[in-house]
């Protein structure tokens, strides 16, 4: 008998939600009933991270959760005007914030006294 005719649905979600983004597209490669169930918002929703709504753009709230976790996993997006970005780790679907050399305070010293490193503007040949 077929574990979808056994189990309802929104437990099915719970299962697959509780697993990782890997498994539940590996899940929905097992049959057209668990397609259904592993793409779901309901688990998608819990990949993403709580705060998605205020690290993407408005125009991505209209696309599904699995596309937006998508999304933001092969797309890094600019935060922090432009001095960090975020996108979703290869792996396991955790945070990641990549910052910029310009994030960094840097201070050297001077004849005793402690100043800001400053950032020299250079343009190559041809850029």
């Amino acid at each position: 008998m077929e574990i979808t005719r056994i189990l309802p649905e929104d437990c099915l979600c719970l299962i697959i939600s509780l697993t990782s983004p890997a498994d539940a597209c590996r899940s929905a490669m097992v049959s057209h009933a668990f397609r259904s169930v592993a793409d779901s918002d309901a688990v998608w929703e819990k990949f993403l991270p709580s705060d998605y709504r205020s690290i993407i753009s408005s125009s991505l709230l209209s696309l599904g959760k699995k596309d937006v976790y998508f999304h933001m996993f092969f797309h890094p997006i600019l935060i922090q005007n432009g001095t960090m970005s975020f996108q979703l780790e290869k792996e396991s679907g955790k945070k990641c914030y990549i910052l910029g050399a310009k994030a960094l305070s840097m201070i050297w010293l001077l004849r005793d006294t402690f100043m800001p490193f400053p950032w020299i503007s250079t343009s190559l040949p041809g850029l």
